[in-house]
């Protein structure tokens, strides 16, 4: 299990486990900040996250930004992805294809979702992410599709490691 994911059980049903939780992970990667955003679920396959309209995400109109519901995309494919690939594996966004569907005038909520899970073999593979997102009135603003590629870590040989005078 990866350590974020470890970290999200381990606080999810904690009183303010999940801004806690959510806060850290804007500590880890501070671009997620931009869109406040708040990780409400989280298990293999499967996040939602939320975000505030605020006017740190507006554009001219005074709407959601669509780069701004880019990254609120990320932020919930990145948590799908810490939530499923395994700790021998890692993964890295590839691609992205987006749809603005709607002018998003409220906060909204992204939805990563996989129907089925991949094998996590020992090949490497390209995994596409879709991602949802829904003003408050349930209405799908902006779909996207974020692919990944998933791949083995590399196994370091204690020769190798022992031998680089590089590695400390």
């Amino acid at each position: 299990m990866a350590s974020t994911f470890a970290m999200w059980r381990k606080l999810a049903d904690r009183p303010l486990g999940k801004r806690l939780f959510s806060a850290a992970m804007v500590a880890r990667v501070p671009y997620f900040g931009t869109v406040l955003p708040n990780v409400v679920a989280m298990a293999p396959g499967h996040c939602e996250v939320r975000a505030p309209k605020w006017w740190g995400v507006h554009n001219h109109l005074r709407t959601f930004h669509a780069i701004a519901a880019c990254n609120l995309a990320e932020v919930a494919m990145g948590m799908l992805a810490e939530a499923t690939v395994p700790a021998g594996h890692r993964w890295i966004p590839k691609s992205m294809t987006v749809d603005y569907l709607a002018k998003a005038t409220t906060s909204l909520r992204a939805t990563a979702h996989l129907d089925t899970l991949p094998d996590f073999g020992a090949d490497p593979f390209d995994l596409p992410v879709p991602v949802e997102i829904r003003d408050r009135e349930d209405v799908v603003v902006v779909r996207a599709v974020i692919t990944v590629r998933v791949s083995p870590k590399r196994r370091e040989s204690a020769g190798l490691v022992a031998s680089d005078p590089l590695r400390r």
